[in-house]
């Protein structure tokens, strides 16, 4: 099973992504948002950024935190291709390194994120973690 996927919304794109944990829900979340931008494998991981971030629910920060890398590629000029999270769940705090490089060409960049939206958002668990949610394009 792929650890995320695409599916159509009018002008936008819809992302599944899952994980095994709740770490690795996070980290397939956001590499789902920067593979709609780029191609990760092109994304050489040579600078790193760490960061703390706090919401008050597991849907609000998964969306903190997507929409902080995107804010975080604009202020630096950077892509990410690598990912670490760590996550409280009780209390709804994130520590995380993001890892990338400046944007080149070499990067195969495909289209811009703008955001990311609460629009058909769904966190669950089954076997895995799994979240659903909209980018907008």
């Amino acid at each position: 099973m792929e650890m995320y996927e695409y599916f159509d919304v009018t002008a936008d794109v819809g992302i599944i992504a899952r994980g095994k944990s709740i770490d690795e829900l996070f980290v397939n979340s956001a590499r789902a948002v920067f593979n709609v931008m780029a191609n990760l494998d092109k994304i050489k991981p040579v600078n790193e950024v760490s960061f703390e971030i706090s919401s008050n629910s597991i849907e609000e920060l998964i969306l903190d935190y997507l929409t902080y890398l995107l804010a975080l590629k604009d202020i630096h000029g950077m892509l990410f291709s690598e990912f670490e999270v760590g996550i409280d769940e009780n209390n709804f705090k994130l520590r995380g390194i993001a890892r990338g490089d400046e944007i080149k060409e070499e990067h195969e960049i495909k289209t811009e994120v703008k955001a990311i939206t609460y629009h058909l958002m769904e966190i669950k668990k089954n076997k895995l973690w799994e979240v659903k949610f909209v980018v907008d394009v």
